[in-house]
């Protein structure tokens, strides 16, 4: 292995090696990817792996559509021979009072100027789609067949391999631990397998990522805050699409494996947890079983948690470190780095290698919580 790189990546999801393939197929392939343990061991193998273009801002529902574009042939996209396990059942999203309805409404006029195919829904035809969903107290849903699920490991996979076919070097099971820069560039990388220069060093390390910003001064306002899922036992199909609730801040999905994968947003203070706790499992399985009674029946067969990297807007942070020139911090996706991640990767390429890009990576930068200028999406769990 060698000493020096045009760009290391610190971080092994799919942020991390979207980006290594993306820069490779545009010829910068002298890349070393360093990951602290094996690739998606972090957020991305913890995540619900959810993929919908039902946002509220044009700015996500556009990143979102892009991505699912890529998403739908990313086996072939990235040369990957296996699937990556993407099924487009749906996504059905259920409003509880009547401005989060109104809210829906100028959702879908987003989301329409853009040729994303979602439509309203009443109830009757809510419980069409699902049968067994409780709609007392909803106002209606949308819904929209594009979104969906695809398998984490494997897309990240699918892009990991490609990137190495093309030269992309990993490190794997090797912890950043120091930040070194001459005047006001980055140099290198230290780790626990030595040291590596670089010019060029992306942090895409999720909630860590502020630590390592903070080791050449930047400052990043990132909080780390526990989610946590659970999966049950197998059974015959019983819905083909997620629910979703942003009022409730629930999601439950019943995968083609059979099982329900699902989830309930925390109320709790920001920490590095990694450990689930039997209170989300009461609390989760209460409201579950009042949304979709039938899932009573089940037995829960694994729980689990990871860590949002949430930012002060909900929005990813893409930014380069004032103090040392060439670092790059690409973090704050608050939950939704999954599903983004394909668009994001070209973006960061882009500007990486001088290529015209149709958004401006600017927008993205964390002088938005000094201007006012914040990326605000009302259609977050």
């Amino acid at each position: 292995m060698k000493k020096g790189y045009d760009v290391i990546i610190i971080g092994g999801g799919i942020i991390g090696c979207s980006i290594a393939f993306e820069l490779a197929k545009r010829g910068v392939t002298d890349i070393l990817l360093v990951e602290k343990g094996f690739l998606t061991s972090g957020a991305t193998g913890r995540c619900g792996a959810g993929i919908r273009q039902q946002w509220g801002s044009e700015l996500n529902a556009r990143i979102a559509m892009e991505s699912t574009h890529i998403f739908e042939n990313l086996e072939e996209y990235t040369g990957y021979s296996h699937s990556c396990g993407l099924h487009q059942g749906g996504y059905l999203l259920v409003a509880y009072t009547a401005k989060e309805w109104a809210q829906f409404q100028e959702n879908l006029k987003v989301q329409h100027k853009l040729g994303i195919d979602s439509y309203a829904v009443d109830l009757k035809q809510a419980k069409e789609i699902v049968p067994y969903l409780n709609t007392e107290g909803m106002y209606g849903a949308t819904f929209c067949q594009k979104d969906g699920h695809a398998d984490p490991f494997h897309c990240t996979q699918a892009y990991a391999q490609g990137a190495k076919r093309m030269g992309v070097e990993f490190l794997t099971y090797t912890e950043v631990t120091g930040l070194r820069t001459a005047g006001d560039r980055i140099a290198g990388v230290e780790t626990t397998k030595g040291y590596f220069e670089a010019q060029t060093v992306i942090n895409c390390a999720n909630v860590r990522a502020p630590g390592l910003a903070a080791m050449v001064g930047e400052d990043i306002p990132i909080i780390s805050e526990r989610h946590q899922a659970l999966v049950t036992e197998p059974v015959e199909p019983l819905m083909d699409c997620m629910v979703m609730s942003f009022h409730r801040s629930y999601y439950v999905q019943q995968t083609p494996h059979g099982s329900f994968v699902m989830g309930i947003g925390p109320q709790e203070e920001p920490s590095f947890n990694f450990k689930s706790s039997w209170q989300f499992l009461e609390k989760n399985c209460a409201v579950m079983c009042e949304v979709l009674p039938i899932l009573r029946k089940l037995n829960v067969v694994r729980q689990w948690a990871g860590q949002y990297d949430l930012s002060p807007d909900r929005n990813p942070i893409i930014d380069e470190a004032k103090q040392a020139r060439g670092f790059y911090s690409v973090c704050g996706f608050s939950g939704h780095g999954f599903m983004v991640a394909p668009r994001i990767a070209i973006l960061m390429a882009n500007h990486l290698t001088h290529q015209e890009d149709t958004m401006d990576i600017r927008m993205f930068s964390q002088e938005r919580y000094k201007t006012g200028k914040l990326l605000l999406e009302p259609a977050v769990v």
